[in-house]
Protein backbone atom coordinates (compact mmCIF):
# COMPACT_ATOMS: atom_id res chain seq x y z
CA UNK A 1 0.00 0.00 0.00
CA UNK A 2 0.92 3.14 -0.77
CA UNK A 3 1.49 6.06 1.95
CA UNK A 4 -0.02 8.69 1.88
CA UNK A 5 2.57 11.09 0.47
CA UNK A 6 3.87 8.69 -1.74
CA UNK A 7 0.31 8.62 -3.51
CA UNK A 8 -0.23 12.28 -3.66
CA UNK A 9 3.66 12.69 -5.36
CA UNK A 10 2.63 9.44 -8.20
CA UNK A 11 -1.04 11.46 -8.98
CA UNK A 12 1.24 14.56 -9.30
CA UNK A 13 3.51 12.79 -11.94
CA UNK A 14 0.20 11.26 -13.31
CA UNK A 15 -0.76 14.73 -14.32
CA UNK A 16 2.27 16.11 -15.09
CA UNK A 17 2.41 13.15 -17.62
CA UNK A 18 -1.11 13.69 -19.39
CA UNK A 19 -0.27 17.70 -19.31
CA UNK A 20 2.92 16.37 -21.81
CA UNK A 21 0.94 14.57 -23.89
CA UNK A 22 -0.83 17.75 -24.70
CA UNK A 23 2.23 19.75 -24.86
CA UNK A 24 3.41 17.54 -27.60
CA UNK A 25 0.11 17.75 -28.74
CA UNK A 26 0.36 21.77 -29.20
CA UNK A 27 3.80 21.28 -30.48
CA UNK A 28 2.16 18.71 -33.32
CA UNK A 29 0.06 21.54 -34.07
CA UNK A 30 2.76 24.17 -34.42
CA UNK A 31 4.66 21.88 -36.74
CA UNK A 32 1.53 21.33 -38.78
CA UNK A 33 1.00 24.83 -39.18
CA UNK A 34 4.37 25.49 -41.09
CA UNK A 35 4.18 22.64 -42.68
CA UNK A 36 7.18 20.46 -41.42
CA UNK A 37 5.01 17.17 -41.07
CA UNK A 38 8.00 15.03 -40.09
CA UNK A 39 8.77 17.07 -36.75
CA UNK A 40 4.66 16.72 -36.34
CA UNK A 41 4.70 13.30 -36.93
CA UNK A 42 7.70 13.53 -34.35
CA UNK A 43 5.73 15.04 -31.74
CA UNK A 44 2.54 12.93 -32.30
CA UNK A 45 4.91 9.94 -31.48
CA UNK A 46 6.01 11.47 -28.46
CA UNK A 47 2.11 12.91 -27.21
CA UNK A 48 1.59 9.04 -27.70
CA UNK A 49 4.44 7.84 -25.33
CA UNK A 50 3.66 10.94 -22.55
CA UNK A 51 0.54 8.77 -22.77
CA UNK A 52 1.92 5.51 -21.87
CA UNK A 53 4.14 7.13 -19.21
CA UNK A 54 1.26 8.66 -17.74
CA UNK A 55 -0.95 5.18 -17.64
CA UNK A 56 2.30 2.86 -16.32
CA UNK A 57 1.74 5.35 -13.48
CA UNK A 58 -2.06 5.35 -13.39
CA UNK A 59 -1.67 1.47 -13.31
CA UNK A 60 1.00 1.32 -10.75
CA UNK A 61 -1.30 3.30 -8.67
CA UNK A 62 -4.24 0.95 -8.69
CA UNK A 63 -1.97 -1.82 -8.21
CA UNK A 64 -0.93 -0.14 -5.11
CA UNK A 65 -4.25 -0.14 -4.01
CA UNK A 66 -3.73 3.70 -4.56
CA UNK A 67 -6.68 6.11 -5.80
CA UNK A 68 -5.71 8.17 -8.97
CA UNK A 69 -6.56 11.60 -8.56
CA UNK A 70 -7.01 13.96 -12.06
CA UNK A 71 -6.19 17.83 -12.34
CA UNK A 72 -7.58 19.78 -15.17
CA UNK A 73 -4.54 20.47 -18.02
CA UNK A 74 -3.43 24.12 -18.81
CA UNK A 75 -4.18 24.90 -22.59
CA UNK A 76 -0.54 24.16 -24.27
CA UNK A 77 1.62 26.50 -26.67
CA UNK A 78 0.46 26.43 -30.18
CA UNK A 79 3.56 28.55 -31.26
CA UNK A 80 6.71 29.29 -31.54
CA UNK A 81 9.04 31.67 -33.02
CA UNK A 82 10.92 28.65 -34.65
CA UNK A 83 11.77 24.49 -34.82
CA UNK A 84 14.68 25.29 -32.84
CA UNK A 85 12.26 27.21 -30.13
CA UNK A 86 9.70 24.45 -30.37
CA UNK A 87 12.49 21.64 -29.81
CA UNK A 88 14.51 23.75 -26.99
CA UNK A 89 10.88 23.61 -24.96
CA UNK A 90 10.62 20.24 -25.34
CA UNK A 91 13.83 19.78 -24.21
CA UNK A 92 13.43 22.21 -21.43
CA UNK A 93 9.87 20.37 -20.23
CA UNK A 94 12.02 16.79 -20.50
CA UNK A 95 14.39 18.41 -17.76
CA UNK A 96 11.88 19.08 -15.68
CA UNK A 97 10.15 15.73 -15.86
CA UNK A 98 13.29 14.31 -14.85
CA UNK A 99 13.66 16.36 -11.85
CA UNK A 100 10.12 15.54 -11.42
CA UNK A 101 10.95 11.69 -11.65
CA UNK A 102 14.38 12.32 -9.21
CA UNK A 103 12.04 13.95 -6.68
CA UNK A 104 9.68 10.86 -6.91
CA UNK A 105 12.40 8.39 -6.30
CA UNK A 106 13.95 10.42 -3.43
CA UNK A 107 10.80 10.36 -1.70
CA UNK A 108 10.26 6.81 -2.54
CA UNK A 109 13.79 6.14 -0.51
CA UNK A 110 12.30 8.38 2.20
CA UNK A 111 9.38 6.64 2.55
CA UNK A 112 11.39 2.90 2.36
CA UNK A 113 8.67 2.10 -0.65
CA UNK A 114 11.04 -0.44 -2.40
CA UNK A 115 8.68 -1.53 -4.24
CA UNK A 116 8.09 2.09 -5.60
CA UNK A 117 11.92 2.79 -5.96
CA UNK A 118 12.09 -0.41 -8.21
CA UNK A 119 9.51 0.66 -10.38
CA UNK A 120 10.71 4.20 -10.83
CA UNK A 121 13.64 2.80 -12.10
CA UNK A 122 12.10 2.28 -15.90
CA UNK A 123 11.63 5.98 -15.69
CA UNK A 124 14.92 7.30 -14.59
CA UNK A 125 15.99 5.72 -17.57
CA UNK A 126 13.41 6.83 -20.15
CA UNK A 127 14.18 10.19 -19.26
CA UNK A 128 17.62 9.90 -19.81
CA UNK A 129 17.25 8.70 -23.37
CA UNK A 130 14.43 11.43 -24.03
CA UNK A 131 16.45 14.19 -22.55
CA UNK A 132 19.15 12.39 -24.95
CA UNK A 133 16.99 12.34 -27.78
CA UNK A 134 15.62 16.26 -27.65
CA UNK A 135 19.37 17.50 -26.92
CA UNK A 136 20.45 16.21 -30.16
CA UNK A 137 17.62 17.26 -31.98
CA UNK A 138 18.45 20.80 -30.91
CA UNK A 139 21.95 20.55 -32.01
CA UNK A 140 20.57 19.33 -35.70
CA UNK A 141 18.70 22.60 -35.60
CA UNK A 142 21.08 24.56 -34.34
CA UNK A 143 23.74 23.41 -37.15
CA UNK A 144 21.01 23.88 -39.95
CA UNK A 145 19.24 27.04 -38.68
CA UNK A 146 16.90 28.66 -40.75
CA UNK A 147 18.33 26.94 -44.07
CA UNK A 148 15.28 25.72 -46.18
CA UNK A 149 16.92 22.49 -47.86
CA UNK A 150 19.18 21.38 -44.38
CA UNK A 151 15.83 21.97 -42.55
CA UNK A 152 13.87 19.97 -44.95
CA UNK A 153 16.34 17.34 -44.16
CA UNK A 154 15.98 17.42 -40.70
CA UNK A 155 12.21 17.41 -40.84
CA UNK A 156 12.10 13.96 -43.16
CA UNK A 157 14.75 12.59 -40.82
CA UNK A 158 12.22 13.63 -37.73
CA UNK A 159 9.36 11.80 -39.57
CA UNK A 160 10.48 8.30 -39.89
CA UNK A 161 10.39 7.89 -36.12
CA UNK A 162 8.03 4.86 -35.29
CA UNK A 163 4.83 5.52 -32.89
CA UNK A 164 5.44 3.39 -29.49
CA UNK A 165 3.10 0.43 -29.15
CA UNK A 166 -0.15 1.81 -27.62
CA UNK A 167 -0.02 0.99 -23.88
CA UNK A 168 0.09 -2.56 -22.29
CA UNK A 169 1.29 -3.97 -25.66
CA UNK A 170 5.00 -2.92 -24.53
CA UNK A 171 6.67 -6.22 -24.42
CA UNK A 172 9.79 -4.64 -24.02
CA UNK A 173 8.93 -4.52 -20.15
Amino acid sequence: MLTEKMQSALNDQINMEFASAHIYLGMEAYFESIDLPGAASWMRAQFQEEEIHAFKLFDYVHERDGDVELAAIEAPAMSYDSPLAAFEAALGHERKVSASIHGLVDLAIAEKDHPTQSFLKWFVDEQVEEEATASAIVKQLKLVGNQGHSLFMVDRELGQRTPPAPAGEDTAE
